[in-house]
């Protein structure tokens, strides 16, 4: 769990592309372990089959297809920095305190486990939108989508104990579907307009 959060401060201070998808790539590992010890605690068969397709997909198949679009669209190493890496880390500890305040608030009365996993959801869900807004190129805004939605898996594990099968293997589907549309769309945006940092494209508003 805090490892996920360890994760998400390093794609915060990433200053290079290959650096922000190998840390989302760390992060989504450690997800994977932590539903897996979930899963033999409950001894839920859902569960293993939910962690194999984490692993299947956030571990290795979308990290691996960001690698090679970037690879592909020879796209440059800077992450278009809006913030830079220091103010970016310091608004990630910004945000675990104000993920633990809002956590307490909400779950002070459940067990401190609970409440705990619930922060760091919150935390890294901020830092997802931070990634989002504050870094111009479109692979990194699409990494920034990616860990909102692990911080969304985290929450719903913490809340609820995971989600239905059927659910999660509709979300997976939906994520990887999303990310090989969106890579096409970059890929795209790169062939046609030789950047893909997308605050050039304002130039195109009429």
């Amino acid at each position: 769990m805090f490892c996920m959060l360890t994760a998400a401060y390093g794609m915060l201070s990433a200053k290079r592309m290959t650096a922000l998808i190998a840390n989302f790539r760390l992060q989504s590992f450690f997800l994977f372990v932590l539903t897996l010890r979930e899963a033999a605690k409950a001894g839920n068969a859902g569960l293993y089959i939910v962690a194999g397709l984490l692993f299947a997909v956030k571990v290795l198949a979308i990290p691996v297809f960001l690698f090679k679009i970037a690879k592909n669209i020879k796209v440059s190493e800077n992450l278009g920095l809006l913030v830079n890496s220091q103010l970016s880390l310091a608004a990630g500890f910004l945000f675990t305190w104000g993920g633990w305040a809002f956590s307490r608030q909400l779950f002070g009365g459940r067990p401190v486990l609970m409440y705990t996993f619930t922060a760091v959801a919150f935390a890294v869900m901020a830092m997802g939108m931070f990634l989002m807004m504050f870094r111009m190129a479109a692979l990194a805004q699409i990494v920034g989508l990616l860990v909102m939605e692990n911080a969304l898996f985290l929450l719903c594990e913490a809340v609820s104990g995971g989600m239905p099968f059927f659910v999660e293997f509709a979300i997976f589907f939906d994520v990887l579907v999303s990310v090989i549309i969106l890579g096409i769309f970059v890929y795209r945006i790169n062939k046609l307009f030789t950047h893909i940092n997308v605050n050039k494209l304002t130039n195109l508003r009429g």
